[in-house]
C-alpha cells in the first residue's frame, strides 16, 4: 500500500515514514502545501496523512481542492490537541478521519489499518481475511488451514494489497504503482519473484494469472 505523508516538522516526519517502512507501507513525504495540491491529485496513494498546519498552502485548502477536484483517496488530518474547531472544519472539508498532536505511532498505524480495510470493503478486525488466508499486519505473517507461514517484507507488501482487492485483475504496473514510493525503481521482475514465491508458500491455485493482464487472487474478502 502506497502512502503520502504531508508533514513540515522534520523530526516527526522522519519517524513517521521509518515506522510506516517498517511496516510494510511505501510511503512519500512532503512537506509543502502547494508540492500536496499537485502529488495528491496526480499519484495513486492508498491513503494520505495531512497535517494542517503547512507552508505554501494551508492543509485545509489542500483537502478541500482535492475534494472539489473528485479526487476520492481516503485522509486521515493531522491536527493540534486544543483545535477542535480545526478538525470540524476538517471534517466538513472532506476528511476521512482525524488524529491529534501528539500521538503515539502506534495508534496512527491502527487508523491507517483500520481506514485502509474500510475503504476497500474488508471487515475491520485484528485479522485481515481473504482467499481462506488470515493475515497478521502487526506481525506480518499469514495463517493458512491453521498453519502460520512466515513472509519476507516484499512478500507481506504484496499479499496484503491482494488480500484488499480479492478477486480483482490487477495488472503490474498498478501493483508497482501501489507497492513502491517515487524513490523506487519499479521493476515488474520483482513482482514476478513475489508472486512465485507467494505460491510455493500458499498453493499455486491460490493467485491466477491472465496473460497479458496481470494477476488476481481467488476468493472474497470477508
Amino acid at each position: 500500500m502506497r502512502l503520502l505523508l504531508v508533514e513540515d516538522h522534520v523530526p516527526l516526519a522522519d519517524e513517521l515514514v521509518a515506522t510506516f517502512n517498517r511496516h510494510g507501507y511505501a510511503t512519500d513525504w512532503l512537506a509543502d502545501g502547494r508540492d500536496a495540491d499537485y502529488q495528491g491529485a496526480s499519484e495513486p496513494y492508498d491513503l494520505i496523512i495531512l497535517d494542517l498546519g503547512l507552508p505554501g498552502k494551508p492543509g485545509l485548502e489542500v483537502l478541500a481542492g482535492w475534494r472539489e477536484r473528485g479526487l476520492g483517496t481516503p485522509v486521515l488530518i493531522l491536527t493540534a490537541r486544543d483545535s477542535w474547531a480545526e478538525r470540524i472544519e476538517g471534517l466538513k472539508a472532506g476528511a476521512d478521519d482525524y488524529l491529534t498532536k501528539p500521538f503515539h505511532p502506534d495508534e496512527l498505524l491502527l487508523r491507517i489499518q483500520a481506514l485502509l480495510r474500510r475503504t476497500k470493503g474488508a471487515a475491520v478486525q485484528p485479522l485481515l481475511e481473504a482467499g481462506g488466508l488470515a493475515l497478521d499486519e502487526a506481525r506480518q505473517t499469514c495463517r493458512k488451514d491453521g498453519q502460520e507461514v512466515e513472509l519476507t517484507a516484499g512478500e507481506f507488501r504484496l499479499l496484503r494489497y491482494l488480500m484488499l482487492h480479492p478477486g480483482q485483475l490487477l495488472s503490474k504496473s498498478q501493483l508497482a504503482e501501489h507497492l513502491y514510493d517515487a524513490e523506487t525503481e519499479r521493476d515488474s521482475n520483482v513482482i514476478e519473484v513475489h508472486i512465485n514465491r507467494l505460491r510455493g508458500k500458499l498453493g499455486r491455485e491460490l493467485i491466477e494469472t491472465r496473460r497479458g493482464q496481470g494477476y488476481r487472487l481467488a476468493g472474497n474478502a470477508s
